[in-house]
Protein backbone atom coordinates (compact mmCIF):
# COMPACT_ATOMS: atom_id res chain seq x y z
CA UNK A 1 0.00 0.00 0.00
CA UNK A 2 1.22 3.48 -0.86
CA UNK A 3 2.30 5.26 2.31
CA UNK A 4 2.87 8.79 0.99
CA UNK A 5 -0.12 9.31 -1.27
CA UNK A 6 -3.79 9.17 -0.36
CA UNK A 7 -7.15 9.03 -2.14
CA UNK A 8 -9.99 11.35 -1.22
CA UNK A 9 -13.64 10.61 -1.96
CA UNK A 10 -16.31 13.28 -1.50
CA UNK A 11 -19.91 12.15 -1.37
CA UNK A 12 -19.55 8.81 0.34
CA UNK A 13 -22.70 6.79 0.90
CA UNK A 14 -24.28 3.47 -0.02
CA UNK A 15 -23.58 2.84 -3.67
CA UNK A 16 -21.02 4.58 -5.86
CA UNK A 17 -19.16 6.44 -3.10
CA UNK A 18 -18.67 3.34 -0.97
CA UNK A 19 -17.72 1.17 -3.95
CA UNK A 20 -15.15 3.71 -5.16
CA UNK A 21 -13.71 4.12 -1.67
CA UNK A 22 -13.24 0.37 -1.25
CA UNK A 23 -11.70 0.03 -4.71
CA UNK A 24 -9.10 2.74 -4.08
CA UNK A 25 -8.53 1.61 -0.49
CA UNK A 26 -6.88 -1.52 -1.86
CA UNK A 27 -3.98 0.69 -2.96
CA UNK A 28 -4.10 3.90 -0.92
CA UNK A 29 -5.19 5.24 2.46
CA UNK A 30 -8.58 6.81 1.81
CA UNK A 31 -10.30 9.88 3.20
CA UNK A 32 -14.10 9.69 3.22
CA UNK A 33 -16.00 12.98 3.09
CA UNK A 34 -19.74 13.21 3.69
CA UNK A 35 -22.01 15.57 5.55
CA UNK A 36 -23.61 12.79 7.60
CA UNK A 37 -21.17 10.58 9.60
CA UNK A 38 -23.63 7.70 9.22
CA UNK A 39 -22.57 7.55 5.57
CA UNK A 40 -18.91 6.84 6.31
CA UNK A 41 -18.50 5.39 9.81
CA UNK A 42 -19.32 1.77 9.00
CA UNK A 43 -17.42 1.98 5.70
CA UNK A 44 -14.29 3.32 7.41
CA UNK A 45 -14.56 0.54 9.97
CA UNK A 46 -14.91 -2.09 7.23
CA UNK A 47 -11.86 -0.80 5.36
CA UNK A 48 -9.73 -0.58 8.51
CA UNK A 49 -10.71 -4.08 9.62
CA UNK A 50 -9.80 -5.48 6.21
CA UNK A 51 -6.25 -4.16 6.46
CA UNK A 52 -6.63 -0.82 4.73
CA UNK A 53 -6.62 2.65 6.21
CA UNK A 54 -9.61 4.98 6.11
CA UNK A 55 -10.68 8.07 7.98
CA UNK A 56 -14.04 9.77 7.72
CA UNK A 57 -14.58 13.50 8.08
CA UNK A 58 -17.96 15.16 8.33
CA UNK A 59 -17.90 17.82 5.61
CA UNK A 60 -20.34 20.15 3.90
CA UNK A 61 -18.62 20.20 0.53
CA UNK A 62 -20.49 23.36 -0.48
CA UNK A 63 -19.18 25.37 2.48
CA UNK A 64 -15.67 26.79 2.21
CA UNK A 65 -15.06 26.81 5.98
CA UNK A 66 -16.13 23.17 6.27
CA UNK A 67 -13.89 22.13 3.36
CA UNK A 68 -10.93 24.05 4.79
CA UNK A 69 -11.45 22.40 8.18
CA UNK A 70 -11.65 18.95 6.57
CA UNK A 71 -8.38 19.40 4.71
CA UNK A 72 -6.78 20.69 7.91
CA UNK A 73 -7.74 17.38 9.51
CA UNK A 74 -6.23 15.54 6.53
CA UNK A 75 -2.92 17.32 7.15
CA UNK A 76 -3.14 16.52 10.85
CA UNK A 77 -3.61 12.84 10.04
CA UNK A 78 -1.15 12.39 7.17
CA UNK A 79 1.26 15.30 7.52
CA UNK A 80 1.53 18.77 5.97
CA UNK A 81 3.37 17.47 2.92
CA UNK A 82 0.81 14.81 2.06
CA UNK A 83 0.12 14.27 -1.62
CA UNK A 84 -2.83 12.64 -3.35
CA UNK A 85 -2.96 9.88 -5.92
CA UNK A 86 -6.66 10.33 -6.57
CA UNK A 87 -9.59 12.56 -5.70
CA UNK A 88 -13.16 11.61 -6.60
CA UNK A 89 -16.03 14.09 -6.47
CA UNK A 90 -19.17 11.99 -6.10
CA UNK A 91 -21.28 14.53 -4.19
CA UNK A 92 -24.62 15.69 -5.53
CA UNK A 93 -26.98 18.36 -4.27
CA UNK A 94 -30.60 18.01 -3.22
CA UNK A 95 -32.53 16.58 -6.15
CA UNK A 96 -35.35 18.89 -7.23
CA UNK A 97 -37.88 17.95 -9.90
CA UNK A 98 -40.41 20.74 -10.36
CA UNK A 99 -41.99 22.88 -13.06
CA UNK A 100 -39.69 25.85 -13.58
CA UNK A 101 -42.25 28.48 -12.54
CA UNK A 102 -42.74 26.67 -9.22
CA UNK A 103 -39.04 26.69 -8.31
CA UNK A 104 -37.93 28.76 -5.37
CA UNK A 105 -34.49 30.35 -5.30
CA UNK A 106 -33.42 27.70 -2.79
CA UNK A 107 -34.72 24.97 -5.11
CA UNK A 108 -32.69 26.32 -8.01
CA UNK A 109 -29.45 26.80 -6.09
CA UNK A 110 -29.72 23.29 -4.60
CA UNK A 111 -28.01 21.90 -7.69
CA UNK A 112 -25.43 24.64 -8.04
CA UNK A 113 -24.41 24.70 -4.38
CA UNK A 114 -22.95 21.20 -4.46
CA UNK A 115 -22.34 20.34 -8.11
CA UNK A 116 -21.04 23.81 -8.95
CA UNK A 117 -19.64 25.52 -5.87
CA UNK A 118 -18.84 22.26 -4.06
CA UNK A 119 -16.92 20.89 -7.02
CA UNK A 120 -14.99 24.17 -7.22
CA UNK A 121 -14.05 24.05 -3.53
CA UNK A 122 -13.10 20.36 -3.72
CA UNK A 123 -10.96 20.94 -6.79
CA UNK A 124 -9.11 23.88 -5.27
CA UNK A 125 -8.41 21.81 -2.15
CA UNK A 126 -7.32 18.61 -3.91
CA UNK A 127 -5.37 19.84 -6.95
CA UNK A 128 -2.38 21.04 -4.89
CA UNK A 129 -2.24 17.56 -3.33
CA UNK A 130 -2.53 15.91 -6.74
CA UNK A 131 0.30 18.06 -8.07
CA UNK A 132 2.36 16.89 -5.11
CA UNK A 133 1.49 13.37 -6.25
CA UNK A 134 2.95 14.18 -9.66
CA UNK A 135 6.15 15.45 -8.03
CA UNK A 136 6.31 12.38 -5.79
CA UNK A 137 6.33 10.06 -8.78
CA UNK A 138 2.92 8.48 -8.30
CA UNK A 139 2.75 5.02 -9.89
CA UNK A 140 -0.31 6.17 -11.87
CA UNK A 141 -1.08 9.73 -12.97
CA UNK A 142 -2.80 11.51 -10.07
CA UNK A 143 -6.47 11.64 -10.95
CA UNK A 144 -9.40 13.97 -10.32
CA UNK A 145 -12.65 12.26 -11.26
CA UNK A 146 -16.12 13.81 -11.26
CA UNK A 147 -19.39 11.88 -11.15
CA UNK A 148 -21.89 13.38 -13.56
CA UNK A 149 -25.31 12.28 -14.78
CA UNK A 150 -27.53 12.22 -17.83
CA UNK A 151 -28.45 15.78 -16.80
CA UNK A 152 -24.83 16.80 -17.39
CA UNK A 153 -25.56 16.93 -21.13
CA UNK A 154 -29.37 17.05 -21.34
CA UNK A 155 -31.58 19.52 -19.53
CA UNK A 156 -34.89 17.69 -19.45
CA UNK A 157 -38.21 19.28 -18.55
CA UNK A 158 -38.71 19.81 -14.80
CA UNK A 159 -34.97 19.30 -14.24
CA UNK A 160 -33.61 22.84 -14.56
CA UNK A 161 -32.13 22.89 -11.04
CA UNK A 162 -30.40 19.53 -11.26
CA UNK A 163 -29.26 20.00 -14.86
CA UNK A 164 -27.81 23.46 -14.23
CA UNK A 165 -25.63 22.07 -11.45
CA UNK A 166 -24.52 19.09 -13.51
CA UNK A 167 -23.79 21.24 -16.57
CA UNK A 168 -21.60 23.42 -14.35
CA UNK A 169 -19.80 20.36 -12.99
CA UNK A 170 -19.06 19.11 -16.50
CA UNK A 171 -17.82 22.51 -17.66
CA UNK A 172 -15.52 22.80 -14.66
CA UNK A 173 -14.09 19.33 -15.24
CA UNK A 174 -13.43 20.06 -18.90
CA UNK A 175 -11.64 23.31 -18.11
CA UNK A 176 -9.55 21.63 -15.40
CA UNK A 177 -8.67 18.74 -17.73
CA UNK A 178 -7.27 21.19 -20.25
CA UNK A 179 -5.34 23.15 -17.64
CA UNK A 180 -3.96 20.36 -15.49
CA UNK A 181 -3.56 17.50 -17.98
CA UNK A 182 -0.30 18.97 -19.30
CA UNK A 183 0.87 19.19 -15.67
CA UNK A 184 0.37 15.45 -15.21
CA UNK A 185 -3.02 15.38 -13.46
CA UNK A 186 -5.67 13.27 -15.18
CA UNK A 187 -9.07 15.00 -14.88
CA UNK A 188 -12.11 12.98 -15.94
CA UNK A 189 -15.88 13.31 -15.99
CA UNK A 190 -18.21 10.29 -15.91
CA UNK A 191 -21.78 10.50 -17.19
CA UNK A 192 -23.79 7.98 -15.19
CA UNK A 193 -26.78 7.35 -17.45
CA UNK A 194 -29.25 5.19 -15.56
CA UNK A 195 -30.35 3.96 -12.16
CA UNK A 196 -27.56 2.73 -9.89
CA UNK A 197 -28.24 -0.55 -8.09
CA UNK A 198 -28.17 0.50 -4.41
CA UNK A 199 -30.43 -0.29 -1.43
CA UNK A 200 -32.54 2.86 -2.02
CA UNK A 201 -33.40 1.73 -5.58
CA UNK A 202 -34.10 -1.91 -4.70
CA UNK A 203 -37.75 -1.68 -5.73
CA UNK A 204 -37.10 0.34 -8.87
CA UNK A 205 -37.26 -1.28 -12.33
CA UNK A 206 -38.16 -4.63 -10.81
CA UNK A 207 -39.79 -5.79 -14.04
CA UNK A 208 -37.08 -4.51 -16.35
CA UNK A 209 -34.75 -7.49 -16.01
CA UNK A 210 -31.42 -8.16 -14.29
CA UNK A 211 -29.44 -5.77 -16.49
CA UNK A 212 -31.59 -2.68 -15.97
CA UNK A 213 -29.48 -1.02 -13.27
CA UNK A 214 -25.88 0.14 -13.17
CA UNK A 215 -23.53 -1.76 -10.88
CA UNK A 216 -21.86 0.50 -8.29
CA UNK A 217 -18.86 -1.83 -8.30
CA UNK A 218 -18.75 -1.53 -12.08
CA UNK A 219 -18.57 2.25 -11.77
CA UNK A 220 -15.72 1.84 -9.29
CA UNK A 221 -13.89 -0.42 -11.75
CA UNK A 222 -14.31 2.19 -14.47
CA UNK A 223 -12.93 4.90 -12.19
CA UNK A 224 -9.93 2.73 -11.37
CA UNK A 225 -9.35 2.17 -15.08
CA UNK A 226 -9.37 5.94 -15.59
CA UNK A 227 -6.90 6.34 -12.75
CA UNK A 228 -4.48 3.80 -14.19
CA UNK A 229 -4.43 5.19 -17.74
CA UNK A 230 -0.95 6.33 -18.77
CA UNK A 231 -0.19 9.94 -19.62
CA UNK A 232 -0.23 9.05 -23.33
CA UNK A 233 -3.90 7.99 -23.27
CA UNK A 234 -5.91 10.26 -20.96
CA UNK A 235 -9.69 9.97 -21.27
CA UNK A 236 -11.60 13.08 -20.25
CA UNK A 237 -15.17 11.78 -20.47
CA UNK A 238 -16.83 8.41 -20.30
CA UNK A 239 -20.49 7.48 -20.23
CA UNK A 240 -21.74 4.47 -18.32
CA UNK A 241 -25.17 2.88 -18.76
CA UNK A 242 -26.84 -0.54 -18.63
CA UNK A 243 -26.97 -2.41 -21.92
CA UNK A 244 -30.78 -2.03 -22.02
CA UNK A 245 -30.81 1.72 -21.35
CA UNK A 246 -32.30 3.82 -24.16
CA UNK A 247 -30.06 6.65 -25.28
Amino acid sequence: MASKLIAIVAGVGPGTGAAVAKKFAASYPVVLLARNPDNFESLAEEINKSGGKAIGISTDISDSKSVKAAFGKIEDEFGVGVGAAAAVFNASGRFVRKPFLELTEDDFTAGLDVSGKGAFLFSQATLPLLLKGVDAGSKYPPSLIFTGATASIRGSALMSSFATGKFALRALSQSLAREFGPKGVHVSHAIIDGVIDIPRTKEWLKDAGPDAKISANGIADAYWNLHTQPRTTFTWEIDIRPCVEKW
